[in-house]
């Protein structure tokens, strides 16, 4: 059935569209953590306002989740994107034209106000476009490509900061970011029928779209907290992803005093680490789903021991210090992290396909509200301390919190709006 979504089908094209778009999301939303060293020296910015920096993009970006989702499953993902894209895209160029402290916030507001409602608008449309038999495959693998672009950022933001500087760099980032939007707009409809190249084997697999349409305020509420444990498990997920993603490439540079060029590809490697991790979980919780027929072991049975061994890793990193064994320790917790991101993204479409716009926004809100935090008291730890790895013990007490919590979600009982 996976041949259904090669590029040469309709569905295929537009599940490769979306993982390139989870892909830019990814080095626009990360990139400035590598441009770090040079943009903190240039403005004279301390650990703590680089914390904020890095968590000004989650406030908006928390609450355009839901309402993201909300507007997506209401109005469609074509028009939700491209309007997201168009933002994101500008917030982008704008970092590199920033002037100090308040110009960087406002730009990573602004991206944050983009990217809100990119991944429960792409949930949405995947929704529509994917069999349900492999919901978790497709949310594995445009997730891999998110992490690809977290693994490419660090080498290919170096490379455009040594060669125009870190200004010139998010200067090319927004423009390529631009391009992806020409593309959507081009081969993207929210309903396959309406696709000038589906065809009849495609829609026979599809499932029905379901009818764009808003929630009462009543089966809002229902529908949160039906979600909320779901929300709880990728809040504690989301909080050793953002300290990662802020976080890494500085930590190479200042833990163990490496320069910027090996810093950047030591980084990359931890994030590679992610994309193996994404694309396996998914190809995993699919394949035990076709087996048993049994969608709380393929998602459960994925997700929970994922997180523990994403914990002993982390507890590894207080063994060494050596930086090529340290890289092996966050590789290895972030490779584990990374397998619970098909099956809990399929969680939403499991729980709600005709609101899994919504539902997917809500569970991402955890993230969202772990962005915000995580990068902030991980900068006041390291700016109080000097140690680099005490951050990680906050990875360390979430990650056993959520594989407990995961036990209270319910992906077999469909929501009933």
């Amino acid at each position: 059935m996976r041949h259904l979504l090669t590029p040469a089908r309709a569905s295929g094209r537009v599940l490769w569209l979306l993982c390139l778009m989870y892909l830019l999301t990814y080095v626009d939303r990360v990139n400035i953590s590598t441009a770090a060293a040079a943009l903190q020296k240039e403005m004279s910015l301390s650990n703590t306002q680089l914390g904020f920096i890095f968590s000004a993009f989650a406030y908006p970006y928390l609450l355009f989740q839901v309402v993201g989702g909300s507007l997506a499953d209401r109005f469609g993902a074509r028009r939700t994107l491209l309007v997201c894209a168009l933002v994101w895209s500008l917030a982008t160029l704008l970092t590199g034209l920033a002037t100090g402290f308040a110009s960087l916030v406002a730009a990573r507001l602004l991206l944050g106000l983009g990217e809100g409602a990119t991944f429960p608008a792409a949930t949405r449309a995947m929704a529509d476009w994917t069999p349900p038999a492999l919901r978790g495959f497709a949310q594995g693998i445009t997730h891999a490509f998110a992490r690809l672009g977290n693994a490419l950022t660090p080498p290919l933001v170096v490379a455009l900061t040594l060669a125009f500087n870190w200004r010139g760099a998010f200067l090319v980032l927004g423009a390529v970011s631009l391009l992806w939007v020409v593309a959507w707009a081009l081969v993207f409809r929210d309903d396959p029928r309406a696709h000038p190249a589906i065809t009849e084997d495609e829609l026979a697999r599809l499932p029905q779209p379901a009818a764009r349409a808003g929630l009462s305020p009543a089966a809002w509420r229902r529908l949160a907290a039906r979600m909320a444990p779901v929300t709880v498990v990728y809040f504690c997920y989301g909080w050793t992803l953002w300290l990662f993603l802020s976080w890494v490439p500085l930590y190479f540079l200042h833990a163990y005093h490496l320069d910027l060029k090996r810093s950047g590809w030591f980084a990359g490697g931890v994030f590679l680490a992610g994309v193996l991790g994404d694309t396996l979980g998914g190809v995993l919780s699919d394949a035990l789903l076709r087996r048993t027929g049994n969608v709380v072991l393929a998602r459960l049975g994925v997700v929970v021991p994922s997180l523990l061994l994403a914990m002993v890793c982390l507890l590894l990193l207080w063994t060494t210090q050596d930086a090529v064994t340290a890289a092996l320790c966050l590789s290895g917790g972030f490779f584990f992290a990374e397998l619970t991101i098909g099956p809990m993204w399929a969680i939403p479409m499991d729980i709600a396909p005709a609101q899994s716009g919504t539902a997917s926004g809500l569970m991402n809100a955890g993230s969202a509200l772990a962005a915000i935090l995580s990068p902030v008291v991980a900068g006041w730890l390291i700016d109080r301390t000097g140690d680099w790895n005490l951050p990680f013990a906050g990875s360390i007490a979430l990650l056993a919190l959520g594989a407990a919590l995961s036990l209270r979600m319910r992906p077999q009982a469909p929501f009933r709006g």
